[in-house]
């Protein structure tokens, strides 16, 4: 079922960013042609002002100044600056200056003008049969500016909402996870407390009847294991509320039970501090998460080798690395090594590492990763707490 999410989880976050993708690419393409219609309108607009320009600059008694006028007086929307041979401003129009003196607005837009003559937005008109000219430089419209704008704005905004809908189907994923550890946990709990019950009175049954049975402690510790583990998957499926704990005592617990549960062949080494360190934690909880690093390091050893198990208080914090000489992890597998579901053994559920992480951070606010790994020499993970 994980599995399954997952993948309509990554289906459709793919979707949802070739869906931008295309629609930006869209966007540009519609965009560039509109300007560039929009430009080659705009220029020949300009061609006619100049021609206005020139005429009134020639005009005569058979000038028709009302027909000229009005089409100098209709350009309200593309900037112009019209300057002679010598780069004197003339006159200018739909150019927004800060200036406080006319001499001021003069200089600003001989500036503009040099840009806009630079660019290669001017036309030139040669005055009568002399030598002298006037160019009328123009700029790209507000319109034009704003559609060459418009393709980012929107590309910015589709964004923005592919971000929101992917962290949305996180939460969601995340929403349905915690949905079911619980529901797993609780289950688990309840299934188990009914046979639980009934061993433990079978236990004090065969104590009565045989007292001198040295196997019956042996079953009675078994039956308290699973107790045990009854309540872990109890607390998993509520909140547990950590209490100040002694973490030397938590890590002497977790090596003793792996030493009857383990092949001689697997040496234990341990680095405690000589004094205690108290930190708020649930002790059967967070000796779960030691317990799995050290069955995966079992079975990444294969039944023969060594874990070495290293506490250390530093200022306000406490840090724990359980390291191994098993086969390691590969690279491109340690990203994953947390995750749900996965695992590179044969046979199990890739769980035990993910409720680690999940005790560690969401029960504890501690932090759980991979320090270091090689193949062929093994594998260091460290947890990282708040004293």
């Amino acid at each position: 079922m994980y599995m399954q999410w997952t993948d309509r989880i990554r289906q459709v976050k793919i979707m949802l960013v070739v869906a931008a993708v295309v629609i930006a690419v869209a966007s540009l393409i519609v965009s560039h042609y509109l300007v560039r219609d929009l430009a080659i309108e705009e220029k020949s607009k300009m061609e006619v002002w100049a021609e206005a320009m020139r005429t009134l600059s020639q005009q005569d008694e058979n000038t028709d100044l009302t027909l000229v006028l009005k089409v100098i007086e209709e350009n309200n929307t593309i900037p112009v600056v019209v300057v002679d041979g010598n780069g004197n401003v003339q006159t200018f129009r739909n150019v927004g200056l800060k200036a406080e003196t006319f001499a001021d607005s003069l200089s600003q837009a001989a500036v503009l003008a040099h840009r806009m003559s630079n660019e290669g937005r001017y036309i030139r008109i040669q005055l009568d049969d002399t030598q002298e000219y006037i160019d009328v430089c123009y700029d790209e419209s507000v319109m034009i500016k704003r559609l060459n704008l418009y393709p980012y704005v929107q590309l910015g905004v589709v964004m923005i909402f592919v971000i929101v809908a992917i962290f949305a189907l996180m939460t969601s994923k995340k929403a349905e996870q915690n949905k079911v550890w619980v529901g797993l946990s609780k289950e688990t709990a309840h299934q188990l407390g009914t046979p639980i019950s009934s061993l433990m009175a079978w236990t004090e049954i065969l104590k009565e009847t045989y007292p001198d049975d040295s196997l019956i402690p042996e079953m009675d510790k078994d039956v308290k294991r699973l107790q045990l583990i009854a309540e872990r998957f109890s607390k998993i499926g509520s909140l547990p509320e950590p209490v100040p704990t002694s973490l030397n005592e938590v890590m002497a617990h977790v090596v003793e039970y792996m030493d009857r549960r383990t092949s001689q062949k697997v040496k234990m080494i341990t680095h405690f501090p000589a004094q205690d360190i108290i930190v708020k934690v649930n002790a059967s909880l967070f000796e779960w998460v030691i317990e799995n690093l050290c069955k995966n390091a079992v079975d990444a050893m294969e039944g023969s080798g060594t874990i070495t198990l290293d506490m250390q208080e530093q200022g306000d914090s406490v840090s724990i690395e359980v390291s191994d000489t098993g086969k390691g992890i590969k690279k491109r597998d340690i990203g994953n090594v947390f995750k749900p579901g996965f695992t590179t053994k044969k046979r199990g559920w890739g769980l035990g590492l993910s409720l680690a992480k999940r005790i560690v951070e969401e029960y504890h606010k501690g932090k759980i990763y991979v320090k270091s790994s090689e193949v062929g020499k093994g594998t260091t993970f460290r947890i990282e707490l708040k004293k």
